[in-house]
């Protein structure tokens, strides 16, 4: 989870910043993600306000999750992995966890639980035999320098 922790700091969603740790069995780091706009897109380009219409940063931003899971070279490679992320995924990333296989969710923290996005990524999770545990872990206090 620290792992998934130090990658959240690279986010410059300046409201929630969430990051994503996938390991093997063996316990050895396969991906990581943090949630940014998409690749080639200068994050002053779009908002990261969570307005109305255009001016909603939700249309733009790739979450945590799938960012971890596209920036493997090898998709088939995350089956029976572990997710570590710092934020309990939404339904779209729930989807994405599940088609490529990935056998346990490990989560930091489920701010949105009553949401029915949460709620139906629980659904689809438990449906498809994923293991959801909440972190129980040591919490660390990551502090990051600004350079500004």
């Amino acid at each position: 989870m620290g792992i998934a922790q130090l990658s959240a700091l690279r986010s410059k969603d300046p409201s929630t910043q969430v990051g994503a740790c996938i390991v093997d069995d063996d316990k050895k780091v396969v991906s990581i993600g943090y949630n940014g706009m998409p690749r080639h897109i200068d994050d002053c380009q779009l908002t990261w306000n969570k307005g109305e219409g255009l001016d909603n940063k939700y249309l733009y931003v790739c979450h945590a999750e799938m960012n971890a899971i596209l920036n493997t070279r090898n998709g088939s490679a995350l089956c029976g992995c572990t997710l570590y992320v710092t934020l309990f995924p939404c339904n779209e990333c729930a989807k994405a966890i599940i088609q490529v296989g990935i056998k346990e969710l490990v989560y930091g923290c489920n701010k949105y639980k009553d949401t029915i996005a949460t709620q139906a990524s629980i659904k689809m999770l438990t449906l498809a035999g994923v293991k959801i545990r909440e972190y129980q872990g040591r919490h660390i206090e990551i502090m990051a320098k600004n350079d500004n």
